[in-house]
């Protein structure tokens, strides 16, 4: 009995011992794989993040659009600015001016949130609003 019980015991070692190798392999294989190539990944994602971030700064991301009347006799708020700017406040302000027979369009230059011509005041309110 006394027999027995021994080569049990050693049975339970041997696979005690056999166990604590698997999980020390399965570890080793994991960290190699897994938590080395985390700080890889998230070094490269925000390299993209900031890549694209240089990119959208030159985009035409910040607009607005006043709509009103032109003139007294007319109706509808058919006339119309629309600011078309970058992060810097550099792009293009387009207007509409609708009367009872005609519609003029115009386009102005904008650099640096400011026009070198003059600015009708819903043109003015349009790159306001743009920069908000």
């Amino acid at each position: 009995m006394v027999i027995l019980a021994s080569l049990a015991l050693l049975v339970a070692l041997g696979a005690a011992v056999l166990a604590v190798v698997a999980l020390r392999r399965l570890n080793a294989s994991r960290r190699g794989s897994g938590a080395d190539a985390l700080p890889e990944d998230v070094f490269g994602l925000r390299q993209e993040v900031a890549a694209l971030r240089a990119e959208t700064r030159d985009a035409l991301r910040h607009l607005a659009v006043v709509r009103y009347d032109a003139f007294g006799d007319m109706g509808g708020h058919l006339s119309w600015s629309l600011a078309l700017l970058d992060d810097g406040g550099n792009g293009v302000v387009l207007t509409s001016i609708h009367g009872r027979s005609e519609a003029r369009t115009y386009a102005k230059s904008i650099s640096g949130w400011t026009c070198e011509q003059q600015l009708s005041p819903e043109e003015d309110e349009a790159i306001a609003g743009a920069r908000r």
